[in-house]
């Protein structure tokens, strides 16, 4: 698990400094809209909008984006589109699985975008089904190394429902069931450890080594699709090894 999870952790950080900037904020801002949507626009009574909000902060989404788009996902502001998840199936090279999750107003142009992704990245897609039993949902929070340890973080989330803590190198990854994601969280917050952030996710339960010639070609495929502005989020089953990323990231 820890060669994906590093790998999109390593990648969110350049997002933020990179001309990606722009596509990962609008993704972020997307986000709280749907969950002021979905819950309504206190943050307090509604985790996943207070979630949405932390992780845009961390990112340095500027605050009025995010105040208008919580206005326009509630109601209070008009504008708002009415977002729908579509999730997609395919494989990669190395027969790695894909699963692509979308939120996207425009269901033709998102399942255009994938597959044209898919096929220029050389990936193929796959019927429904195919490729998500490989994956199961769960809670993920990231917490950075500066503001903790390993054991202080353990202590905080096992009562809570956590089931592992991994080292990401520069950041723990506590991984739970998605239905114990607020209470892992609010036990780290209740702890006073500060975290980047929290949110539900899809973790492969099966992994498939990658070797360097196999990982460039793959994360050259999910670059492609992360440019698609209706590709929310991209997970895979890779593992890479520490040294494979670093001779990547060079």
């Amino acid at each position: 698990m820890s060669g994906h999870s590093k790998w999109a952790t390593t990648k969110h950080k350049k997002a933020v400094i990179d001309a990606k900037r722009g596509k990962l904020f609008a993704k972020l801002v997307k986000n709280i809209e749907v969950a002021a949507r979905t819950g309504g626009a206190d943050p307090d009574g509604n985790p996943t909008l207070y979630d949405a909000i932390q992780k845009a902060r961390k990112n340095s989404v500027p605050l009025d984006n995010i105040e208008r788009a919580v206005k326009r996902g509630s109601g209070a502001e008009a504008g708002g589109a009415d977002w729908q998840t579509i999730m997609y199936e395919g494989y990669g090279p190395n027969g790695v699985a894909v699963l692509i999750e979308c939120l996207t107003d425009n269901r033709n142009r998102a399942a255009s975008d994938v597959r044209t992704a898919m096929t220029r990245g050389g990936g193929t897609m796959a019927d429904p089904g195919s490729v998500a039993y490989l994956f199961s949902r769960k809670g993920v929070v990231i917490v950075p190394k500066a503001s903790t340890s390993e054991d202080e973080v353990l202590d905080a989330v096992l009562d809570a429902g956590a089931e592992e803590v991994n080292d990401l190198g520069e950041a723990f990854e506590v991984v739970s069931e998605a239905s114990d994601l607020i209470a892992v969280r609010t036990a780290l917050q209740t702890a006073g450890i500060d975290y980047d952030s929290a949110e539900a996710s899809f973790l492969p339960s099966v992994m498939v080594p990658v070797d360097e010639d196999g990982a460039r070609k793959l994360f050259k495929l999910i670059d492609g699709l992360d440019d698609s502005d209706d590709v929310q989020n991209v997970f895979a089953n890779f593992d890479v090894s520490d040294e494979i990323m670093e001779a990547i990231n060079e």
